[in-house]
């Protein structure tokens, strides 16, 4: 019977094996082949006797192994710094030079030295975190935090403004060390380019901004930023390093991303390209940032993108778009997303790419929008992107920049009783505008002359009850024929001399019946009010007693952007006493 392949490979093997075993047993050879044959198996393996390399003894015919020595016991060394003791430096009197001891900090120099720098490097992140405590504190103590989800005191207490609690992303005392360390890399990359200069005190860790950014993403807001510019050098470190952090901790939670933590749509290739330069030093701690934009081929972007899982994404939202579309990156899983330079967006005509690139995303990534006009042109667009309840963001203490996305209605009236009637149509608007998604709180503020009672008689004809708050004089209407529509809305009035003392940030829709006693007031309002929102409103109604503040009003509405009435220019042409 024929024997199969499997039985004669079986056969052949077992006879090299026996072969290679003659050859290399020791008890058929001389001492020395055995050392050589040994040493060869060793040198393969990759393993080194513990005295080869380190002693003067060499073996011999009779002992290749040299197994007569007695083998030391090297007991694995601590990485801590080895200070000096004074046994080490006990140097006889009649001797100038002495030997220190074997193990003594001055037999090991050029491993105290590498210790040294680490531990420098460590007092460094040490005192940049210091650093960073205290400028916090500072912003902690002069900014209130004040969102729709939830509050920060200044001792780093969060309370929930709904009457639910949210839980926040990480502590709210100090950015974490890994946080740090991202900066520290990036900053340190900028040096070495020659392209940032910081001066002394003004650090990517001591960033005013960062520190708010970094405040409001750990409890988890959506963010406006109103400064009226695209991003810089010092916030685009401060929004990588903050969601290099996050996936840090998620990561350690257990948690794995499919998609890219963090989408970042820019205007134009220039940019991206900048941003993607930034983000790059932080590839050494295993964040991958690639950018997507018209310079490149879609095919050569398809083929980059199969051959890596990038954590942030740079990219232009047409060329993303058309990449999301031939099912090249998926994007649904997104956590963080942020839109650079909204106005520049939407004179390129990206607005309906930014709409349906949202519209791929699954969930509520937390969002940051950079708003780099205070034209009205761009707030269709924002507002459809924060829906919720938001944070105004900005270093900016300008009328401008503390009112954009605020809309400033301006009315002329030919009496007072029109101007009334006016007011009360405002508050209908508000209470059945179906495109505001959540509903807005409303505030009538009031002058001394106007006749409260003629007002209150006016709402309680729209079907309006009417009741007294005891704080600051603070009179509350509450819709009861409409509760069952869309729920029940509350009106507030408060009399002018009480808009200092009233927290004018909660009020989404301000009406002014009768037009406030100085220009000052009218600024006063619009920089304080809709903190919360991107919808706000500001009604104001004048007639030709107010034509005195025709002017100044027409100048903020020209540095807001915003269009200026016709019957307002021609008010500001009335003679009027002064």
């Amino acid at each position: 019977m024929a024997k199969g392949d499997d039985t004669v490979r079986k056969k052949k093997n077992k006879a090299l094996r026996k072969k290679l075993n003659r050859k290399t047993d020791s008890s058929n050879v001389s001492a020395r082949i055995a050392s050589i044959i040994a040493s060869k198996k060793r040198r393969k393996a990759g393993k080194r006797r513990i005295c080869q390399g380190m002693c003067f003894s060499l073996p011999t015919l009779d002992d290749p192994f040299n197994d007569r020595l007695d083998k030391k016991v090297i007991s694995k060394r601590e990485t801590k710094k080895i200070m000096p003791s004074e046994v080490d430096w006990k140097i006889p009197a009649d001797r100038k030079d002495a030997v220190p001891k074997n193990g003594s900090a001055l037999g090991n120099d050029l491993k105290v030295d590498s210790l040294e720098k680490i531990n420098e490097k460590m007092m460094d992140l040490k005192d940049e975190q210091k650093k960073l405590v205290t400028l916090i504190n500072n912003v902690g103590k002069t900014r209130h935090m004040n969102s729709g989800r939830v509050q920060i005191q200044p001792g780093g207490k969060k309370i929930s403004v709904h009457g639910h609690q949210e839980q926040a992303c990480e502590s709210a005392h100090c950015p974490s060390k890994y946080l740090i360390l991202c900066l520290k890399a990036i900053e340190d990359a900028l040096h070495y380019d020659g392209t940032y200069n910081c001066e002394e005190g003004k650090s990517l860790f001591v960033n005013t901004w960062g520190v708010e950014f970094w405040r409001c993403y750990s409890v988890g807001k959506d963010i406006l930023e109103t400064s009226g510019s695209s991003s810089d050098v010092e916030q685009i470190a401060w929004i990588a390093s903050t969601a290099s952090d996050a996936i840090s901790r998620r990561e350690k939670e257990g948690l794995s991303f499919t998609s890219p933590f963090l989408l970042f749509l820019v205007p134009s290739k220039e940019k991206a390209l900048k941003v993607r330069s930034l983000c790059k030093p932080l590839k050494a701690v295993g964040i991958h940032t690639v950018s997507l934009h018209p310079g490149a081929s879609v095919d050569h972007q398809i083929s980059g993108l199969q051959s890596c899982e990038p954590e942030f994404l740079v990219s232009t939202p047409e060329r993303l778009l058309k990449l999301v579309s031939l099912e090249a990156i998926d994007v649904a899983g997104v956590s963080m997303l942020v839109i650079d330079g909204m106005e520049s967006l939407s004179r390129g005509g990206y607005l309906n790419a930014i709409k349906s690139i949202r519209q791929a995303i699954s969930g509520n990534p937390h969002t940051l929008v950079f708003n780099d006009s205070f034209s009205n042109a761009s707030i269709p667009a924002v507002q459809n992107l924060l829906t919720g309840l938001v944070y105004r963001l900005s270093l900016n203490d300008s009328v401008a920049s503390q009112s954009a996305c605020i809309i400033q209605s301006i009315y002329v009236c030919s009496s007072k009783e029109e101007r009334m009637m006016k007011g009360i149509d405002a508050l209908d608007d508000v209470y059945w505008n179906q495109m505001i998604p959540q509903p807005l709180k409303v505030l009538y503020i009031v002058g001394k002359d106007n006749n409260v009672e003629k007002l209150v008689s006016a709402v309680k004809l729209k079907g309006y009850s009417i009741s007294i708050s005891s704080s600051l004089n603070i009179m509350e209407f509450e819709n009861s024929l409409h509760s069952g529509i869309r729920g029940r809305r509350t009106v507030s009035v408060v009399a002018t001399e009480h808009i200092s003392s009233t927290d004018l940030g909660e009020y989404g829709v301000v009406i002014l019946p009768d037009f406030v006693l100085s220009i000052d007031d009218y600024v006063q309002i619009l920089s304080r009010m809709a903190r919360q929102t991107v919808n706000g409103v500001l009604h104001s109604f004048l007639t030709e007693d107010d034509a005195q503040h025709a002017g100044p009003l027409i100048e903020i509405l020209e540095k807001c952007g915003q269009a200026v009435p016709e019957a307002l220019r021609n008010l500001c042409h009335v003679d009027h006493p002064f």
